[in-house]
């Protein structure tokens, strides 16, 4: 029970798209993670998914409305459970996510899966 500095937490690893565990709430998993490029259309039917903006900037496309979200440094939001939506950054970016232990990063129902973008709950630190 020490504390993590979320920038030594991000120092320690270079995957893209390969969120790393940096603490747990209750059931809930608090991850980091880089991310440049594109991640994938896919949906969480039971959760929400929240995202915080370290650094960077991230774009969330959604379906339903078909919009785009551009979260700045800094910024949160939050994907509603049942939205279909597909994470970018056209210039890279690090970012946290809160979401329920054992949460897969592509959801319960996704498009193919490219070879950069892990299918993951989650790598513990």
């Amino acid at each position: 029970m020490n504390p993590i500095a979320l920038d030594d937490a991000l120092a320690s690893f270079d995957a893209l798209w390969s969120p790393r565990i940096v603490t747990r709430v209750n059931d809930y998993d608090v991850r980091v993670a880089k991310v440049e490029g594109e991640h994938v259309w896919h949906v969480h039917d039971d959760t929400d998914e929240f995202f915080l903006v370290l650094d960077g900037e991230l774009h969330i496309a959604l379906r339903e409305p078909e919009r785009t979200v551009v979260l700045a440094k800094g910024a949160v939001f939050t994907v509603p459970r049942g939205t279909f939506h597909k994470p970018s950054a056209p210039h890279g970016a690090k970012i946290l996510m809160f979401e329920p232990s054992g949460t897969l990063t592509v959801g319960d129902r996704h498009d193919e899966v490219p070879a950069h973008v892990d299918a993951t709950t989650g790598h513990e630190l």
